[in-house]
């Protein structure tokens, strides 16, 4: 049987035949049993703490957290200890029964949707928040409880976003429900450290307590799952804004490895580190101190700029349905389309160096199920009638092409708009290294890749400048890495790379374009270290390295996760 990979609970033995797609469209991931123990060993630290779980699903934290208070010397008494909320009866009923089993007389479960619970009960105050909230998109968390959920946004001075995943509002909400000096354990993913979309809740956290810490595992958290997180554990709940709080990141190889430490071992392990937290992502708290300076006096150096000061960065073509507008040569000629077709790229790997050239292009359009060719049609194109074209369109017709969205937006459907033949190829989603590909070809690209627009110099001489040290290492920093390892740039984030302010003599582009044929990526970087980054720049052989060490520390990190996917993957089928 083959199992979905995108689950972080494992099912529990007597659920297995559940509708995993419904699960994961309510978030309802469950937290393995010992990583819910570890959390409640370091949030839990007297018998009389009041404790809540926000999205309890079948229980793990409250019986976890039972245990812990129990074990502390907690007895049922008149007031409430433990309270979970779940919006799923099913799930709160296991909850329930979990609770009754491990803690009875110490906590109920309200069965509900939590925005709603925490607005009727705004004047109840918690001293440990624990548990995992659902990771659900915006556009996916139905109503009421979205509305109510951005209201909570709106009460505590968080400007809502459409773009943000629904574990955001359950987190801020959570910590203002914190008595002063209060802890959050949570489960959460890696998102945090990165996307836009949670930049006000990293200040926001900053700002509530005094001390946080992060825990990050090389390897996934939670077998077959291709969703990476972190762990959120954040102490001394302030009612006033915290000046400084300290943060401190904490890796480990596996989860065995953590469960194997005690918390209050783990947390003495590291030094606080000072992130911008107005400005820098949490990615930065990967790095030393050393590596987060060096950083930040590059950003600040006269001789190094973003790649914005060079180029603009746009998305690639959006056709509406890559399907019917990117053909193969075999489709163009069966169905009499050359007139109309334009060279396209597609897909990265159609780029093997860094110059596209028009040979390229045309070895790429001989080879079967090579889609290198754009439908290109104006809207005041004339559909001869009759003709293969024709036929195409009222083909796409039939198929219901023409009531997508993009297209149903169009006049008419079939023109596609915005059609450009950029000066380079900018990668989207990166393995090793943000690569950028000269566009020799004149083609156009679809929206896998991003289009840049060279304002300072011709487009063959930014392109040494690109392939250094310093622009590897910030694409670490700037970009999002998921759980399968891969680095995204969206156009902003790309458009913050930094290179040489003043583009520098590197190795010419004809012989970079030849070595990454080869394969010699590291040959290229090594040599404009030399070039450019230390003749060039003035950077030191220490500086150099450091660039070096960052890029392949934080891309190391990332693509051992993409390694696990496939083993995941291969593991999965039985």
């Amino acid at each position: 049987m083959t199992l979905p990979n995108d689950s972080l609970r494992p099912l529990p033995p007597t659920g297995r035949f559940r509708a995993l797609d419904a699960d994961k469209l309510r978030g309802g991931y469950y937290t393995p049993e010992v990583l819910a123990e570890w959390l409640c060993a370091w949030a839990i630290r007297s018998p009389s703490e009041r404790v809540l779980e926000p999205s309890c699903g079948d229980g793990a934290f409250l019986a976890a957290a039972a245990r812990r208070l129990t074990a502390l010397g907690a007895r049922p008494g008149a007031k409430t200890q433990l309270q979970g909320v779940e919006i799923v009866p099913d799930q709160a009923a296991l909850a329930s029964e979990r609770l009754a089993r491990e803690g009875a007389g110490l906590g109920r479960v309200h069965v509900g949707d939590f925005f709603a619970w925490w607005t009727q009960t705004q004047s109840e105050q918690v001293d440990t928040v624990v548990g995992n909230p659902p990771f659900i998109r915006h556009q996916s968390f139905p109503e009421p409880a979205r509305e109510f959920a951005m209201a909570a946004m709106a009460t505590l001075g968080l400007k809502p976003s459409r773009m943000a995943n629904i574990w955001v509002p359950f987190v801020a909400a959570c910590v203002a429900r914190l008595a002063p000096g209060g802890r959050l354990a949570m489960v959460l993913p890696a998102e945090l450290l990165q996307v836009a979309y949670a930049a006000q809740l990293r200040g926001f956290l900053a700002q509530s307590f005094h001390r946080i810490d992060l825990v990050a595992c090389t390897e996934l958290f939670f077998e077959n799952v291709q969703q990476e997180v972190v762990l959120l554990l954040a102490e001394g709940k302030s009612l006033s804004p915290v000046q400084e709080c300290q943060v401190r990141m904490h890796e480990v190889q596996t989860a065995a490895e953590l469960v194997g430490k005690r918390p209050e071992a783990l947390m003495l392990a590291q030094a606080p580190k000072l992130v911008q937290h107005d400005s820098e992502k949490w990615l930065k708290y990967f790095l030393s101190n050393a590596e987060m300076g060096l950083m930040r006096a590059l950003r600040e150096a006269g001789g190094v700029a973003p790649l914005s000061a060079h180029a603009s960065v746009d998305v690639g073509v959006v056709t509406g349905f890559n399907d019917f507008f990117v053909l193969d040569n075999t489709a163009v000629q069966a169905h009499d389309l050359s007139a109309w077709a334009e060279p396209v790229v597609s897909r990265a790997a159609q780029l093997k160096g860094a110059v596209f050239t028009s040979q390229d292009w045309q070895e790429l359009s001989n080879k079967p199920a090579q889609r290198v060719h754009l439908l290109r049609l104006q809207p005041d194109t004339l559909v001869p009638s009759g003709s293969g074209l024709q036929a195409y369109l009222q083909g796409g017709e039939v198929a219901g092409i023409h009531r997508g969205h993009k297209c149903s937006i169009r006049k008419p459907w079939y023109a596609v708009p915005y059609v450009w033949a950029p000066d380079v190829f900018l990668f989207r989603q990166i393995y090793a290294f943000p690569a950028a590909v000269l566009n020799a070809a004149n083609a156009a690209v679809t929206d896998t890749l991003h289009r840049l627009r060279v304002h300072t110099a011709k487009p063959e001489q930014l392109l040494p400048s690109f392939y250094t040290y310093l622009t590897a290492a910030s694409a670490e920093i700037e970009g999002r890495s998921y759980g399968g390892g891969v680095l995204e740039l969206g156009p902003t984030e790309a458009e913050r790379l930094l290179m040489p302010a003043s583009l520098q003599s590197g190795l010419p582009l004809s012989e970079i374009d030849a070595m990454i044929r080869k394969g010699k990526l590291d040959e290229i970087l090594a040599e404009n270290s030399q070039l450019i980054l230390q003749a060039g720049l003035g950077l030191s052989t220490a500086e150099c390295r450091m660039l070096r060490g960052i890029w392949e520390r934080m891309r190391d990190r990332r693509m051992a996760r993409r390694k696990q996917r496939r083993s995941s993957l291969s593991g999965a089928t039985a």
